[in-house]
């Protein structure tokens, strides 16, 4: 593998890496090696969440790793079961002593609630307390839209550092993420690969693959990649987080080696072109927690 993560500034001077390993749906029993995997390739964030339910595994495998606490930037999220002021401040309690840290780096709310505002609200004031007390280096939101966003800030302080938010070559989200640059908000992709359009469900996009897309295929080619190493390079080139989901060793090590080659400005756009407009995940403006279940 090739160069080291580039780093992108959020909105308060903290640097996160622009590229990380994502746990959503790793199995409890895989998910320690593979965060200690990933850390001895090279990777520098991991993203997890109190309802992804492997918060231990990934301080296990921080802890194996043997990489400094310093070096690592941790995510995890907050779920809606948990919204309110004191419930929020229990709840990353909760986290941080399942992950065996003294603090996060990053702490997201993982989901809006336009439709029972209240406790959403109280929840990210939550957060912002945890910020000014030093518990937390940045706080921000996760599947926010630009709506919702102006929603939340209209009743909070401080501008999120971090969306987090589906996007892929066929959910490219050009005005959230041009909300996001007005704002000084970093976009952050979850599915960055495309695998919400062929694992669940309800997906707009479903049965369809990114990966056997012939724009991504000829890319692929031609600089002597995978095609999943050219959609995470597509990211990078647009400034983008992405946070790919592996257990495998290989996949893991595939997806940090993007950082040996580029991107022209025209094969961006042959990518940006495959976008369908169609969220392939839940609609964020109907969520709510007797619908969407509870972690």
């Amino acid at each position: 593998m090739t160069g080291k993560t580039p780093l992108l500034k959020l909105n308060n001077g903290v640097e996160m890496p622009a590229l990380g390993l994502g746990v959503y749906q790793s199995p409890p029993e895989e998910t320690a090696t593979a965060v200690e995997t990933a850390l001895r390739d090279g990777y520098r964030l991991i993203d997890t969440a109190a309802a992804y339910r492997n918060e231990e595994q990934v301080g296990e495998g921080i802890k194996r790793s043997g990489v400094s606490r310093d070096e690592i930037f941790v995510t995890t999220k907050l779920w809606l079961s948990d919204y309110g002021y004191i419930s929020a401040l229990r709840a990353f309690e909760t986290s941080l002593d399942k992950l065996g840290l003294e603090y996060l780096d990053l702490y997201l709310l993982h989901q809006p609630a336009p439709l029972e505002p209240e406790p959403w609200f109280a929840a990210y004031k939550a957060a912002e307390k945890l910020l000014a007390d030093g518990r937390v280096r940045a706080i921000g939101v996760s599947n926010h839209t630009a709506g919702i966003l102006n929603t939340l800030m209209e009743q909070t302080d401080i501008v999120p550092a971090v969306n987090q938010v589906e996007l892929h070559p066929y959910f490219v989200q050009r005005e959230l993420r041009e909300v996001h640059e007005e704002l000084g908000i970093v976009t952050q992709a979850w599915s960055p690969i495309g695998g919400i359009t062929r694992y669940w469900a309800h997906a707009a996009n479903g049965g369809r693959s990114a990966l056997e897309e012939p724009a991504v295929l000829e890319l692929a080619e031609k600089y002597g990649k995978t095609a999943a190493q050219v959609v995470l390079r597509w990211h990078l080139e647009r400034g983008v987080c992405a946070i790919p989901k592996s257990v495998k060793a290989h996949r893991i090590a595939e997806n940090f080696d993007v950082f040996d080659f580029t991107l022209t400005p025209d094969e961006v756009a042959a990518i940006d072109a495959l976008d369908t407009g169609l969220r392939s995940g839940p609609d964020p403006e109907v969520i709510k927690l007797d619908t969407f279940g509870t972690r």
